[in-house]
């Protein structure tokens, strides 16, 4: 017979194995449908959006609709686990656990479709949280719109906590961050000639060191601010000056203002190298994020109550400079976002991410009796 535990791994496992990047997650989206069509019906109410979908439970006597949001795409990223159930699809992989995060939800939808709770339920698997970001464009459609939640959770796997564990705090838990792409473009020329060109190389060094002088001297010591560039693409032969430059990268910030802040000398540094160097540049700031902002009230009663059921150790973090789209949701709903252990040492978008399987009964069995409660409470 079937247990719940060879259940849910299963489907972690297929999921596993089918990543794919924003907005194109073709076949997630038709397994997810395929599991929720087999479900009993007869309290359910489906619509996709884009290659999302909302799933909604109906209540018995609603005087609330809960949500509950799972992202969806995978990452560019070629596994190197040692899994027998690796990705099929190269060069993607699952390394921010959005397949337990959909095996969690999935969980929690059966749940309640077996069993009945007074109150709606609306289970959200949202597409595109790596980029270009799926929540913002979720939170607009119509779909959304018809069956918007009063409340809503969320959690996301954490590497470092062991298994049984879950790490969140009211207010602020995950950065605003904002995606970063900087292109410079001067004149080329023979290396022996430097005098006769405008080198975009020695151009983004310049720009890269002075980026170092925003978090050090522009922003107040006591905010946190961060300017990380990965990827710098310039040039095309050693005996060539480079007549184009690259930066990619990205900045988190604890404040929305200190995001603004930082943009603003990002700008003004920039303006100074096209005067310095005679070239020019263009900024793209790509996907945007939301600081992620649990609502004080909600996340302190969802602690409360998993100390005193005695569900899992309830461990009061700090806040991460990590970032997530579900900060919109956030914004417009109150709620909350959580970690949850998975016990594993290599970290979030690594290529040996491996979690530890058993938090997902543990999760289901949570939020399921958490949103149980919750009902129960509201009909009091």
């Amino acid at each position: 017979m079937e247990t719940a535990t060879s259940r849910y791994t299963a489907i972690r496992r297929e999921l596993h194995q089918i990543p794919e990047p924003g907005f194109q997650e073709f076949k997630t989206q038709r397994f997810l449908l395929d599991y929720i069509t087999k479900l009993p019906q007869d309290r359910l109410e489906v619509q996709t959006w884009e290659t999302g979908i909302l799933v909604k439970v109906l209540g018995t006597n609603p005087k609330m609709t809960y949500g509950y949001r799972a992202d969806m795409d995978g990452l560019p990223i070629k596994e190197d686990t040692s899994y027998e159930f690796q990705s099929l699809h190269e060069g993607f992989m699952h390394a921010c656990g959005h397949d337990l995060h959909m095996t969690i939800g999935l969980g929690v939808l059966t749940h309640f479709v077996e069993n009945a709770i007074k109150d709606n339920l609306v289970v959200l698997f949202q597409p595109a949280e790596e980029g270009p970001g799926g929540a913002l464009p979720m939170l607009a459609s119509e779909q959304f719109k018809a069956w918007k939640p009063d409340q809503i959770f969320a959690l996301h796997v954490a590497p470092e906590y062991p298994v049984g564990t879950i790490a969140t705090r009211p207010g602020i838990l995950f950065a605003n961050t904002s995606e970063l792409f900087i292109d410079l473009k001067g004149k080329g020329g023979h290396a022996a000639y430097p005098h006769q060109a405008n080198d975009m190389v020695v151009a983004a060094a310049q720009l890269l060191t002075q980026f170092q002088t925003i978090i050090s001297r522009n922003i107040d010591p006591l905010n946190s601010a961060v300017i990380t560039v990965g990827k710098i693409e310039g040039g095309t032969k050693q005996n060539i000056i480079a007549e184009k430059a690259r930066l990619e990268g990205t900045i988190r910030t604890l404040s929305a203002d200190t995001m603004v802040l930082v943009k603003s000398r990002i700008e003004a540094l920039v303006k100074g190298i096209e005067v310095g160097f005679a070239c020019e540049a263009m900024i793209d700031y790509g996907a945007n994020y939301r600081q992620v902002y649990n609502n004080g009230e909600l996340t302190s009663e969802f602690m409360n109550f998993v100390e005193e059921q005695d569900l899992m150790k309830v461990v009061h973090c700090r806040e991460a400079m990590t970032g997530e789209d579900y900060g919109y949701f956030l914004d417009e709903i109150p709620g909350f976002m959580f970690w949850l252990g998975v016990d594993t040492p290599y970290g979030l978008h690594h290529a040996k991410l491996e979690p530890d399987e058993g938090a997902i009964e543990q999760a289901i069995r949570l939020m399921s009796e958490y949103i149980s409660w919750k009902s129960m409470q509201n009909h009091a």
